[in-house]
């Protein structure tokens, strides 16, 4: 595949990876308004130039993820020299209108329609832009709050045999596992109520960031996402959800969607006509 250029719209909070230690799943859109899927990125173990932000137009030789049947499946050529980084889209009237511009081509309201387009060959559709009709709940539950150690030891035993060889004591730390999930309760145009895993960057290190500044009170982390999550995006902004599959879940699960990431713009007033 040449150069492509895509607009980075999803971080996913990162998980283990038996060859790559921790990887984060990148998706966004290319020029035409299509969804592309980055994956994998070792994202934290990339040198700082290269570690793209949300909103930013990157540039990337590309191929075709051939081990992967969802379509939008792409794996860079070469993660550690490819990636450029252009532009980055900012906020305020023009920068919305932008991202609005780019993100916003193709926009379901019905999670029936999706989930039926997933399960189609050849494209099994696995990234999409949702509106929902209307969120009703935000909610979280406690999970594991450790990573596997059998895979954690697994990883830090591979990682000393490597500094051995190239004679260097450093040791990547993954990143910390949430003990928390989170999830969307909505309607769509169905009108079936559904329950969707919250898996972008930001909730992850908004608990964090939260917890620390609450003194460790993990109830009161909680209660501070749901008041960003649900009383400011849900409530007062102009919410849009960012849907992915995982691979492994794309069809034996009757709903293989979770929230890869939110967009949030706000409400605008409508324009008023014009007397000339």
């Amino acid at each position: 595949m040449a150069l492509t250029k895509v607009l980075i719209a999803v971080k996913t909070y990162p998980s283990l990876s038996a060859k790559y230690d921790e990887l984060v799943c990148t998706a966004g859109f290319r020029e035409d308004g299509s969804w592309i899927r980055i994956y994998p990125v070792p994202f934290r173990k990339l040198d700082y130039d290269k570690q793209y932000p949300k909103w930013a137009w990157i540039e990337l030789d590309l191929d075709r993820n051939t081990s992967d049947l969802r379509s939008e499946s792409y794996r860079p050529h070469d993660v550690k020299e490819d990636i450029r980084i252009l532009e980055q889209i900012g906020t305020g009237p023009e920068g919305w209108r932008k991202r609005k511009e780019a993100t916003l081509n193709n926009v379901w309201t019905n999670m029936s329609d999706l989930i039926a387009a997933s399960k189609v060959k050849p494209t099994y559709t696995s990234l999409a832009v949702l509106k929902p009709r209307e969120i009703l709940r935000f909610e979280w539950e406690e999970t594991d709050r450790e990573w596997d150690k059998e895979k954690l030891d697994a990883i830090y035993a591979r990682q000393r045999e490597l500094n051995l060889f190239e004679e260097t004591e450093q040791i990547f730390k993954v990143a910390r596992k949430l003990p928390y999930k989170f999830f969307y309760v909505f309607t769509t145009d169905d009108g079936v109520e559904r329950r969707l895993m919250i898996e972008d960057w930001e909730i992850g290190m908004l608990y964090w960031n939260t917890l620390r500044r609450a003194g460790g009170n993990e109830a009161v982390a909680c209660q501070k996402v749901k008041e960003k999550y649900f009383d400011d995006f849900a409530k007062r902004k102009d919410l849009y959800l960012f849907l992915g599959t995982s691979l492994s879940y794309h069809l034996r699960s009757k709903n293989p969607f979770m929230v890869i990431g939110v967009f949030a713009p706000p409400i605008m007033p409508p324009e008023e006509p014009s007397l000339f």
